[in-house]
């Protein structure tokens, strides 16, 4: 069996020009990075007239082990559009450079449903990820430089909130003191890196509309706060001007293709469990008028990255889903009923029924909560057995939602046309498209939204100095900001163990902080980190390049 980079290796991918040509973009807003990659001007959204199309998310059940398949479907999804003869554009995010040596490995779909180039896109690609840690690590410099020269702002070493970045899985820089060594060495204090994927400026370029609103964002970044407790932010710093400078053309989208040639734009990447977990609103907007159909993903289950997807890139963005695609395989289920890795390719219908609640609970959420179209694409393997297929379809279409098989990974677009013929029936559906909660809610109130009405949880549990942020947090006007939950990906809950769908819990939030140049207000759950550690044997030992440069291993 061929590995995903032999599959990517050996296609033979059309000059980046010709997939340009075929959404018609004007070669003034194309910007070629070699044969394959472009990025595509932002201008071209104020100056092309083209109605927008129908945005479609592809979501899923709460990831396990056993991996559920959510990017290699939604590139086979659009993949099998266009064997329909419709006009479906791709809208992923960029992988990090952290899980792609970590777990996870690559991040670009899989089998005979990629994107091209698969290893550029896995690796450095345009560099968007080293301007955005270049940006981050600018304030972080100018940051302690204030202190240094003077502190005229008055800031409080000990409450400073920004911290530095690298793109890696380094567990080792989570806590750190710098500022060692002689008097002009800079002052001595606490401090930390988070991943690259994790700072605000990445959220803040996934969110911003256009160049001054992500200038204008990039000022309101709050890094501390004086010893009077009043916040400092960027612009405070005088460094927003700069920052966008570093940022100007990692704000363009990037423009690549599927192994079939459908347009990909592929732009941004926070992570779902600790960000909101989308790619950038620009790129989503550009698919939208290029298309008739912009496929899109959110990062993890539909409970962290479909919710922030749509209650806040979707609120910020004025967008609305036209039908929501939930990803799930028959031996992720059977995990979530408490089968061990092992075993999961023998039939087990008790264990499947046992874990179907977790399927179902996001389903739900999905239709009844949001009040969004839905269809259940169930992964294919080999392994999976008619009568398994059949209780999936069963339970679901209980809820009034279909289900259809996806073979994308072994068979491309051809596998994801009975998906694709679901998908283009539910966009033409009635749709009552709701967020979770209302702007007016308090901050409180909102959280308990999420953990009731998505979770299923009994109620929220904010620590006492959770209470006091939040306080603090309404009192400087950020009340009415959306929440961006941080908690484990693995459980509904704040728990990891808890998987399925459980019940009776309650989710403690011990930390609030905001994300002011974002516009949102993390919510810090459980033992959520902001810095990834390597695993015992991470992707990086299997990842090789050989005497002519080729590049194995990488997944």
């Amino acid at each position: 069996m061929k590995t995903d980079i032999e599959i990517a290796q050996e296609s033979t991918p059309l000059h980046i020009t010709e997939i340009a040509e075929s959404l018609d973009i004007d070669e003034k807003y194309l910007e070629q990075y070699g044969k394959y990659k472009a990025k595509v001007d932002y201008n071209l959204l104020n100056e092309d007239s083209r109605p927008d199309g129908k945005l479609i998310l592809v979501t899923a059940i709460t990831p396990t082990p056993a991996g559920e398949g959510k990017t290699t479907t939604t590139v086979g999804l659009a993949d099998g559009m266009r064997k329909l003869g419709k006009n479906a554009v791709v809208a992923l995010r960029e992988p990090s450079l952290g899980p792609v040596f970590g777990v996870k490995g690559g991040a670009a779909g899989g089998g005979y449903a990629q994107v091209v180039p698969m290893e550029d896109i896995n690796l450095h690609f345009t560099g968007d990820f080293h301007a955005i840690g270049a940006a981050n690590n600018l304030l972080a410099a100018m940051l302690d430089n204030h202190i240094y020269q003077g502190n005229e702002l008055r800031i409080d070493p000990k409450r400073i909130t920004w911290r530095r970045v690298v793109d890696m899985n380094d567990r080792q820089l989570r806590n750190i003191v710098d500022g060692l060594g002689r008097r002009v060495d800079g002052v001595t204090r606490e401090d930390g890196y988070d991943i690259t994927v994790a700072s605000e400026i990445m959220a803040v370029l996934c969110l911003a509309k256009n160049v001054t609103d992500l200038k204008e964002r990039l000022s309101r970044i709050i890094v501390g706060y004086t010893y009077d407790d009043e916040p400092v932010t960027a612009g405070d710093l005088k460094a927003a001007g700069a920052m966008t400078a570093l940022l100007k053309d990692a704000l363009k989208p990037n423009l690549v293709q599927t192994l079939e040639h459908t347009p990909a734009f592929i732009h941004g990447g926070p992570f779902a469990n600790i960000a909101h977990g989308c790619n950038s609103i620009i790129a989503t907007r550009m698919a939208l008028k290029l298309g008739d159909y912009a496929i899109t993903e959110a990062g993890f289950g539909a409970d962290l990255g479909a919710e922030k997807f749509l209650d806040i890139k979707c609120r910020m963005a004025g967008l609305k889903p036209s039908a929501v695609v939930v990803v799930a395989t028959v031996r992720a289920l059977k995990h979530h009923g408490g089968v061990a890795k092992a075993d999961l390719n023998t039939e087990n219908l008790e264990a499947l029924e046992k874990g179907l609640p977790n399927l179902l609970q996001h389903v739900e959420n999905i239709t009844k909560v949001f009040g969004l179209p839905c269809v259940v694409a169930i992964n294919r393997f080999p392994f999976d057995t008619e009568a398994e297929l059949q209780l999936i379809a069963d339970k679901c279409r209980e809820l009034g939602v279909n289900v259809a098989l996806s073979e994308v990974w072994g068979k491309g677009g051809d596998g994801g046309i009975d998906l694709a013929k679901e998908v283009v029936r539910l966009c033409e559906e009635e749709n009552h498209f709701q967020y979770c909660y209302g702007d007016e809610l308090s901050i409180e109130e909102k959280l308990n939204a999420i953990v009731t009405k998505i979770y299923r949880g009994t109620k929220v549990v904010l620590t006492d100095g959770a209470k006091k942020q939040a306080k603090r947090l309404t009192e400087l006007g950020f009340g009415s900001f959306p929440i961006c939950m941080a908690k484990t990906q693995y459980s509904f809950s704040d728990n990891q163990k808890l998987t399925g769908a459980p019940r009776d819990f309650t989710v403690t939030v011990r930390n609030l902080k905001v994300s002011a140049g974002a516009g949102f207000i993390v919510a810090l759950t459980g033992d959520i980190m902001t810095m990834p550690g390597l695993p015992k044997v991470p992707a990086a030992e299997k990842i090789d390049v050989d005497e002519t440069g080729r590049i194995s291993g990488l997944f």
